[in-house]
């Protein structure tokens, strides 16, 4: 298969993953609802997912083996950040919480240029200006300091940034399939979430609905964090960092307009502005990386 075709295949991929996850906090949002409060229901979900994924881990154990500590640390660090946007979900704005995401392309160009060394265009440093402009305008719609307002504001800003060392390091370091990568990263985001729940909600004792909760879980973990994870792995480690960034921006549609029809969650004209700047900054970063014609 062609480099060009196998690019098509994964910006597809990446696409339709972005779209899915428009829709993750319903189930979210739900299990909180259902008795699962702050981060348990993610670690609920995070560990279906690995026990789902785990016979393909077990089948491939050699492959996890033979893999470098910094290729299994970085895809275990991407989960952490996926495990800090669920958690977000359920203490800010769903619109919000997913803009703020998708400053990940203004991180992933630093870190490219600065830690990677990696050549910067000046359209893609225009995009680092336009998104912080757009950061700026968001944060600071309220008329305070332009800093995140809540607990899932900064969840969500913190796991962007952590999104794109992940990313870059899955690029340059993962030899992992999709199916031990998504058991490694499913792994790396039940492990963060089992860390910060006992400091978000206390542990579940009673008032669980279960029946609903395991199956909001299994859906979750096998759906979202299984079958839609393993192709996003699939298709990281053949794209750009920046790129998977602007193509999973159809998240931000899908996840804006379900919270405002859903959830009655709308935005204001100044949190609208930023969020509009902040795409603005991805399609800048990403209009000028188009692939150069090779010499036959």
């Amino acid at each position: 298969m062609s480099e060009a075709r196998v690019t098509l295949i994964a910006s597809a991929i990446t696409l339709i993953t972005g779209a899915l996850w428009g829709l993750y906090w319903l189930p979210v949002r739900a299990l909180d609802g259902h008795g699962l409060a702050g981060a348990w229901g993610t670690v609920a979900i995070t560990v279906v997912a690995c026990a789902a994924m785990a016979p393909v881990a077990w089948a491939k154990r050699a492959e996890l083996a033979t893999a470098t500590p910094a290729a299994l640390a970085s895809v275990a660090l991407g989960g952490a950040a996926f495990a800090l946007y669920s958690i977000g979900f359920l203490y800010g704005r769903v619109a919000l919480v997913i803009l703020l995401w998708f400053l990940t392309p203004v991180w992933s160009v630093l870190i490219g240029r600065f830690v990677m060394g990696w050549p910067v265009s000046r359209l893609r440093m225009a995009a680092i200006v336009v998104g912080l402009s757009g950061l700026g305008l968001m944060l600071g719609a309220g008329g305070g300091l332009p800093l995140p307002s809540s607990l899932g504001e900064w969840m969500t800003l913190v796991g962007g940034v952590i999104w794109s060392v992940a990313t870059t390091g899955m690029r340059t370091r993962s030899t992992l399939s999709p199916g031990p990568a998504t058991f490694t990263f499913a792994a790396g985001a039940a492990l963060t979430a089992l860390c910060l729940a006992p400091f978000l909600a206390p542990l579940p004792a009673s008032g669980v609905d279960w029946a609903a909760a395991l199956g909001l879980t299994i859906s979750a973990g096998v759906f979202w964090w299984g079958a839609a994870t393993a192709a996003l792995m699939w298709a990281t480690v053949r794209l750009e960092p920046a790129r998977i960034g602007i193509l999973l921006m159809s998240e931000v549609l899908v996840g804006a307009v379900s919270a405002a029809l859903i959830a009655g969650e709308l935005l204001s004209a100044m949190e609208i502005a930023g969020g509009a700047l902040v795409l603005a900054a991805g399609l800048l970063e990403v209009w000028p990386a188009r692939p150069a014609q090779r010499p036959a």
